[in-house]
């Protein structure tokens, strides 16, 4: 059986931070992808390049990655 791999305390901690200062994080990287290490933004953008720009600045594999949405989506309902 495969043992299923824990996040690391820091990880919580840098996605408490995100969650924490989302709004500041709205102003500066609207509907953007941002990365956080050490309660800094690393990297923001696209996921994809998030992902390894993240990883390639900090030599972590474990990194938390929120989309913070600016509020200006439309979405429409189909039915």
């Amino acid at each position: 059986m495969e043992k299923i791999k824990m996040e690391p305390k820091e990880f919580w901690e840098d996605q408490k931070w995100g969650f924490k200062h989302y709004s500041e994080l709205v102003r500066k990287y609207p509907d953007q992808w941002v990365a956080i290490r050490d309660k800094k933004v690393v990297a923001s953008g696209d996921l994809a390049e998030v992902e390894l720009e993240a990883k390639r600045k900090t030599g972590k594999e474990d990194i938390p990655v929120i989309f913070v949405e600016s509020g200006s989506h439309i979405y429409r309902l189909r039915k």
